[in-house]
C-alpha cells in the first residue's frame, strides 16, 4: 500500500520534480547561549533543554522496542498528516521519523474544527509490532493502527465501537492484553460537571477487537468526595511486583496534575499513592519567573542507563495563563519512593534544564527541536516533516520545483476560516520571542486573491499578512480574523512591479506581534506594530493548538488561476528562559 506522498511524489515527477518530506533542504543555526559555568565542561554541554519538543506537540506518550530505541507520538487534531511520530536512542535527541496518519484514506479531516479530530495517541510495542491507539473527536471514536516498523507504512485504523470515550491504551501483560480508556461516569450519571472515569476491557491484539465488558478502575478521581475532574490520560506499567495505573486529573489547563495508583494483583482494585499528585505546578506563584504551567498527561520510561523519566505536557505562560506556543513536551526525572514512581523536579518547580543522563551528548546536527534556534528553508527539492498542512490533502496543489528555488501554491477558493483544506503550509510558532520571514512572488488578477503568511491559532483567531490587489493596484495588509469575518487593521500602496519580490515578516516581542514588508530584501519597513499576543493564546482563542506560522493564500471562494510562489523561509527564536 502506498503512502499519500508516495502517490503525490508519483504525479508530480511527471510534470515537476519529486516531493519528499525529509530536512535536507534547511539550513539550521543555534543561536549563541550565555551559559552558567556549571552547564558546559569545555565545549560540551552538560544538560538538556526543556521543553523538549517546543510548540505545540502536546499529549506525548513513549514506548521502546527493547532495542535501545524510543519512539514518541503526540496530538494533531484537524492537521495534516497526523500524529507525528519521534525516534531517539538516549531520550535527548529526537528526530522525527514520519507521520502516523499520512494517507487520506487513515484520516480524512474534511469539516472538523481546528481543536477537534486527533486526540492523545497512545503508542506501544509487543512482539515485532507498534501499536497507535487514538480518538477521532466528532468523528468515529476510538481506533488502532499497527506497524512493524514505526518509520514505514502504517496500517489504516481499525474502529473500535465498544470504546466509548478517549484517550486509549493499550497494556500487553503475560497472557492477555487491555486497553484502558476515559470515559463517562458510571451509568452515564454525573455527580458534577466533569466527572468521568477510567475503564478497562480486554482486548484481543491479533483481531483488534474488544473481548470484555468494560471495567471501572477510577471513579472520578483519587478522591470522589473532593469532586477531581477529568481522570483521563490513562496508562498501566508492570514493574517491582505491581501493576501501575497513572492517569491525568483537573484537566489541561493551569490544575493539570498527575495521578498514580498500583496494585498486585489486575484484578483487584488499584489503590492511589497517598501523596499523590505525583507531577503538578497547579499551586504554584503564578507570578514567578518563566512560570511553567499545567503539567499533567504524562508517560514513564527507563532510560538505557537504568533510570526513569517522564515526559509530560505543560505550557510557557507569558502572562496569567496565556501562552501561543501551545501544549510543549517536557521530560523531567522520575525517582522511586517505596516503590512509587514519583516525578524528581530537583524543587518545585519544573526546570528548563535538566542534567543529561551519563554518557549522552547533545547531537547539534540534528533538526532543532528545543532551545534557542534559528532554520532557513530554501525549497530546493524538499518539504521537512516539520511542515504541515489544515486538514487533509486530498488533491496535489503545491509543489516545490515549478519556480526553482520556490515552494508553489495554487491560490484555491478554500479559506482558513472554513471547514475544508486551504493552500496552507505551515510550522509550529515554538519561541515566545521569534520571527518568521518568506519571500513571495505573487501576481494577483482579482481583490479577491491574496496570499502572505498567517499567525494561526484558530478559524477566527489569526494575523494575515497579505499581498493583495486593488483597482489595478498592489497593497500589503494585515487582516485579523474574528467571529464576523476579517478585519483590515493596516495597508500600503507598494510603489513597486507587482512582478518582483517582496520579503514578508511576522514576529513577536512576547505581548505583541509585528508586521513588515521588504521590497528590496534588505530594508524592512514596518506596516503595523503592537497587536495583541494574547488574541492567539489559547486562554483567548480556546481549543487545544498554539500558533501556527503558515505560507498561505485564496481567492475566498471564487475559482483562481493564480499562483503564489514563496522562497526562502526563515524561522527564528531567542526566548529568555533557554539563555
Amino acid at each position: 500500500m502506498e503512502t499519500y506522498m508516495m502517490k503525490f511524489r508519483k504525479v508530480i515527477v511527471r510534470i515537476l520534480v519529486p516531493i519528499v518530506f525529509l530536512v535536507s533542504a534547511c539550513q539550521v543555526n543555534p543561536e549563541s547561549k550565555s551559559e552558567e559555568a556549571d552547564d558546559v565542561v569545555g565545549n560540551r554541554q552538560t544538560y538538556y533543554q526543556n521543553p523538549i519538543l517546543a510548540g505545540w506537540y502536546p499529549d506525548p506518550a513513549i514506548t521502546d522496542d527493547g532495542k535501545g530505541n524510543f519512539y514518541m507520538v503526540h496530538s494533531t487534531f484537524a492537521f495534516y498528516p497526523g500524529i507525528p511520530i519521534f525516534h531517539s536512542t538516549d531520550l535527548v535527541n529526537w528526530k522525527q521519523i514520519g507521520h502516523v496518519l499520512e494517507r487520506p484514506e487513515q484520516l480524512d479531516l474534511e469539516g472538523f474544527g481546528v481543536s477537534r479530530a486527533i486526540f492523545a495517541p497512545d503508542i506501544s510495542y509487543d512482539n515485532g509490532i507498534f501499536y497507535v491507539t487514538c480518538t477521532v473527536v466528532d468523528g468515529q471514536g476510538n481506533f488502532v493502527v499497527t506497524a512493524t516498523d514505526p518509520a514505514g507504512e502504517w496500517s489504516n485504523p481499525v474502529y473500535l465501537p465498544k470504546v466509548i470515550g478517549i484517550d486509549p491504551g493499550l497494556f500487553f501483560d503475560e497472557d492477555k492484553t487491555y486497553l484502558v480508556y476515559n470515559s463517562d461516569a458510571p451509568d452515564n450519571k454525573p455527580l458534577y460537571q466533569g466527572h468521568r472515569t477510567i475503564r478497562m476491557v480486554e482486548f484481543d491484539k491479533e483481531n483488534l477487537k474488544v473481548i470484555s465488558e468494560d471495567r471501572i478502575l477510577v471513579n472520578g478521581g483519587v478522591d470522589i468526595s473532593t469532586k477531581p475532574i477529568w481522570a483521563e490520560g490513562p496508562r498501566i506499567y508492570k514493574l517491582n511486583g505491581y501493576y501501575y495505573l497513572m492517569t491525568a486529573e483537573g484537566g489541561t489547563a493551569v490544575n493539570h496534575s498527575e495521578m498514580i495508583y498500583r496494585t498486585k494483583d489486575i484484578n483487584d482494585d488499584f489503590i492511589p499513592y497517598k501523596d499523590n499528585p505525583i507531577l503538578t505546578q497547579r499551586s504554584l506563584d503564578p507570578g514567578r519567573k518563566h512560570p511553567i504551567t499545567s503539567a499533567g498527561h504524562a508517560d514513564l520510561i527507563q532510560h538505557p542507563n537504568g533510570n526513569w523519566y517522564g515526559v509530560f505536557l505543560a505550557c510557557r505562560d507569558y502572562d496569567q495563563d496565556h501562552y501561543n506556543t501551545g501544549r510543549e513536551t517536557f521530560m523531567a526525572p522520575v525517582k522511586w519512593v517505596n516503590d512509587w514512581p514519583v516525578f524528581d523536579l530537583e524543587g518545585e518547580e519544573i526546570r528548563y534544564k535538566y542534567d543529561l543522563p551519563e554518557g549522552v551528548l547533545v547531537d547539534t546536527t540534528l533538526f532543532p527541536l528545543n532551545g534557542n534556534f534559528s532554520f532557513t528553508d530554501s525549497f530546493e527539492d524538499s518539504l521537512g516533516y516539520h511542515w504541515y498542512f489544515l486538514r487533509t490533502v486530498k488533491d496535489p496543489w503545491y509543489s516545490v520545483g515549478e519556480k526553482l528555488g520556490f515552494l508553489t501554491l495554487e491560490t484555491r477558493p478554500e479559506t482558513i476560516s472554513g471547514e475544508s483544506n486551504p493552500s496552507f503550509i505551515a510550522h509550529r510558532q515554538q519561541h515566545q520571542k521569534f520571527s518568521a520571514e518568506v519571500s513571495l512572488a505573487f501576481k494577483p488578477t482579482d481583490q479577491n486573491e491574496k496570499a502572505g503568511i498567517v499567525a494561526f491559532q484558530n478559524e477566527t483567531h489569526y494575523y494575515f499578512l497579505a499581498l493583495a490587489q486593488e483597482k489595478g493596484k498592489m497593497f500589503v495588509q494585515v487582516l485579523k480574523g474574528g467571529d464576523d469575518g476579517e478585519e483590515l487593521v493596516a495597508s500600503k500602496e507598494l510603489e513597486t512591479d507587482s512582478d518582483g519580490l517582496i520579503r514578508l515578516k511576522i514576529s513577536s516581542d512576547v505581548t505583541s506581534y509585528a508586521f513588515h514588508f521588504a521590497t528590496d530584501n534588505d530594508n524592512w519597513e514596518l506596516l503595523k506594530e503592537g497587536l495583541d499576543s494574547r488574541y492567539l493564546s489559547t486562554r483567548e482563542a480556546g481549543g487545544f493548538v498554539g500558533v501556527s506560522l503558515a505560507m498561505y493564500t485564496s481567492s475566498y471562494g471564487k475559482e483562481s488561476e493564480a499562483r503564489a510562489h514563496f522562497g526562502e523561509f526563515t524561522y527564528s527564536g531567542n526566548d529568555a528562559m533557554f539563555k
